[in-house]
């Protein structure tokens, strides 16, 4: 059974969410468990999250799911906009909550491209370096 959308395709975040992470090099789309996710070979980074048991919740609905540095991490949940997502925490996820204030992109931007760079393959990240 496939899941349902999880998103609107008109949503404005997504809009710059993908204008964020689709500059990437490689960098793809695809639907999977309801949400948009970004990927190369791996997933960088997703739109939306669930709460772990409770898939009714549109708690986190609008936010950006990262791997972030292990060095980071720590630091990022003592933020209230950052939260453990469901599944992919235990994993060292993170996300972020753009409904708890305004998302700034460059922000955004940096952690889709750290999460890119702790899943890419060494030539994607090779050719993003060669971007920068």
């Amino acid at each position: 059974m496939a899941h349902p959308p999880r998103f609107d395709e008109n949503d404005p975040y997504l809009r710059e969410l993908r204008s964020v992470a689709l500059d990437l090099p490689a960098a793809e789309e695809k639907i999977s468990h309801g949400h948009p996710v970004f990927y190369t070979k791996k997933i960088f980074a997703i739109f939306g999250a669930v709460v772990k048991g409770d898939h009714a919740s549109d708690e986190c609905a609008q936010s950006v799911v990262f791997l972030p540095d292990a060095i980071e991490r720590d630091a990022l949940v003592q933020d209230e906009r950052f939260f453990v997502p469901g599944y992919y925490g235990p994993s060292g996820w993170l996300g972020l909550n753009f409904r708890v204030s305004e998302p700034d992109w460059q922000e955004v931007a940096e952690l889709v491209e750290m999460s890119y760079r702790n899943t890419a393959i060494k030539t994607l990240v090779r050719q993003l370096d060669a971007m920068r």
